[in-house]
């Protein structure tokens, strides 16, 4: 089962939201915003490259 990946940093609202990082998140992190849209111009690669530097750290 794959679920979509849900942050605030690829929602295509982040920059003009009044919410941003204070709504919940569950377990993996994915925030539970009912405002949530995926910012398109973010590719699933760049998110796990970015995931994966992130776990190394």
């Amino acid at each position: 089962m794959v679920t979509e990946k849900r942050y605030c940093s690829i929602c295509a609202w982040r920059r003009d939201c009044q919410k941003r990082f204070s709504v919940s998140t569950d377990l993996m992190g994915n925030v539970r915003c009912p405002d949530f849209t995926r910012d398109v111009s973010i590719k699933d690669d760049q998110i796990d490259e970015t995931e994966k530097k992130w776990r190394e750290q």
